[in-house]
């Protein structure tokens, strides 16, 4: 165990809230630890043992994860901007086809739409959630149909109609970025 910034750093600590700014923790054990809502931007977190880590909502940005092992950690709504993830171990992620068309539900100003995902689309999914992107889309039907995206754009979701997006990005570390956004699951995008 060390002490970083006056927080003990070891498995299972709870480092809520912790200010961990540009912190050395290279080699650091913080498995199971609690670093919900942490800032760890600019941190170095090379090899760092991060299984099952509570990272949800940690300001993560710039850090260094390279060779990190995030394997069941929670990274949900962590912000990852810019973190060197090369070599690291990730949790398992991957909810989005990668090849073929499939079926999956929007969520517009008016409701629920199905969507169908060309199998030529670009498509990808953030780490840090379950939300899913994708850089054209075919409405298919849905109570909201009619409806725009509840965030931005002035794209109505008609029925049939093929939606391409302006632009489109694959970095998996940011959830909300540049591409049409979409749930595999028909209630995901009803809560969302």
């Amino acid at each position: 165990m060390k002490k970083v910034n006056g927080y003990e750093i070891k498995a299972y600590a709870n480092l809520r809230r912790a200010d961990l700014r540009c912190a050395d923790l290279r080699d650091a054990d913080l498995r199971c630890a609690n670093l919900r809502d942490a800032d760890l931007s600019d941190a170095d977190l090379r090899d760092a043992d991060l299984i099952g880590a509570n990272l949800r909502c940690a300001d993560l940005s710039d850090a260094d994860l390279r060779d990190a092992d995030l394997i069941g950690a929670n990274l949900r709504c962590a912000d990852l901007r810019r973190a060197d993830l090369r070599d690291a171990k990730l949790p398992h992620f991957k909810i989005c086809p990668e090849e073929g068309g499939f079926y999956a539900w929007k969520k517009t100003s008016r409701g629920v739409i199905k969507i169908y995902i060309p199998a030529d689309a670009k498509r990808c999914n953030s780490l840090i959630g379950r939300k899913c992107r994708a850089s054209k889309i075919k409405v298919i039907s849905g109570a909201g149909c009619g409806g725009t995206s509840p965030n931005k754009g002035n794209e109505k979701y008609t029925k049939g109609s093929t939606i391409h997006a302006d632009k489109f990005d694959d970095d998996i570390r940011i959830e909300c970025t540049n591409g049409i956004h979409f749930f595999m699951t028909k209630q995901e995008a009803e809560e969302w």
